[in-house]
């Protein structure tokens, strides 16, 4: 890993991680354990079956696991305080797009009001140092075709994205009455590209669908097939939040002294298309891909193109993309192998180990 990522900082460091039961906060929380933090999780039950936080044992590798709702404020500040946490990662959210169709009402109110509650308990718990939220790539305004950086415009169509650019405006509004006026509390917002790995089986996902189809021998129907999007192992994204919570906690003064607001996607090598990523795994699972172009009579179309300005986080916080999108495909087929007969902790911790040079 890169000099400025100190896996000392994170020993015996309390932490509280909402989401700890999805798939990056279960990979998330692996991380830490692994680093030696107290981790104090917060979540829903699993959404899937089968999921990562049953199948990589992550209720006992964290200090204490709470299944509750982040819209809960009174329990999530009671939570919070008994933790005595001082850094927060916060991921709990209504993640997909085309849920939040189905779900609208479900999708706003679980993201926003679990981001508010989750900074008025920023606010109002002063041993909290350093906070990251996250929100997504799709909070840009996707009506023009660029390489979109922290500074560039939002907006929001649907629920999901529409959610999360109301995350951003109320951290905004938070960071500027509340934040940036203590020095001993510091918070930022991430962005992160679409992020992969073993492990996700969140349904109308790319790749959990189509090692669905592998494993069933079915044909492999894909909505968008030459829609390009920011391809990046979880691992990429995690690195960099970790990276961005120390340098907050410790007050670091070149981060610190730049606008809050943080993209984490990978090199444009990694933006290819739905089709080469289909294309890919058909070769490397010796099976024949058919695919079928449809057009759904529910869901408006994603926009073609998506992709992420990473400099800022390179020039401010060196964390640079490491693994290849071909390499990150390897290694989510791997995971898939692996745990067939090894256990997905070990699986995790491996490629983890692997990637931190730990």
């Amino acid at each position: 890993m890169k000099k400025n990522f100190n896996y000392k900082f994170w020993k015996n460091k309390k932490v509280f991680v909402t989401g700890h039961t999805g798939f990056k906060g279960g990979w998330l929380c692996l991380i830490l354990n692994l680093l030696g933090a107290k981790v104090t999780g917060y979540s829903l039950k699993p959404k899937t079956k089968p999921n990562l936080f049953k199948l990589a044992g992550i209720e006992k590798l964290v200090k204490k696991s709470i299944i509750a709702d982040v819209r809960n404020y009174e329990n999530l500040t009671k939570q919070i305080k008994f933790s005595k946490a001082n850094i927060i990662f916060h991921l709990a959210a209504q993640p997909l797009v085309r849920q939040s169709y189905i779900e609208p009402k479900e999708t706003f109110e679980s993201n926003i009001l679990g981001t508010l509650n989750i900074l008025e308990c920023i606010r109002k718990i002063k041993s909290i140092k350093s906070s990251v939220l996250i929100t997504s790539d799709k909070v840009y305004d996707t009506r023009v075709n660029k390489i979109f950086k922290e500074t560039d415009r939002l907006r929001g169509i649907d629920p999901y994205s529409a959610s999360k650019v109301s995350c951003e405006n109320l951290f905004l509004s938070y960071n500027s009455s509340f934040f940036s006026k203590i020095i001993k509390q510091k918070v930022a917002t991430v962005r992160a590209g679409n992020v992969i790995g073993g492990g996700d089986y969140s349904k109308d996902r790319l790749i959990p669908d189509l090692l669905t189809k592998v494993k069933k021998n079915k044909k492999i129907i894909i909505r968008n097939p030459n829609s390009t999007r920011p391809w990046q192992h979880v691992l990429e994204p995690l690195s960099g939040y970790l990276i961005l919570a120390e340098n907050i906690y410790r007050k670091d003064k070149t981060t610190c002294r730049v606008e809050p607001n943080w993209n984490f996607g990978p090199d444009i090598s990694n933006c290819k298309t739905v089709k080469y990523i289909a294309n890919f795994i058909a070769k490397r699972e010796n099976i024949k891909l058919k695919i079928v172009k449809t057009k759904s009579k529910i869901f408006k179309p994603e926009t073609n193109f998506l992709r992420l300005n990473n400099l800022k986080s390179k020039q401010y916080l060196h964390w640079f993309p490491k693994w290849s999108l071909d390499k990150t495909l390897i290694k989510i087929l791997e995971w898939n192998s692996l745990t067939r007969k090894k256990k997905a902790r070990f699986v995790c911790e491996q490629q983890i180990k692997e990637y931190f040079k730990i």
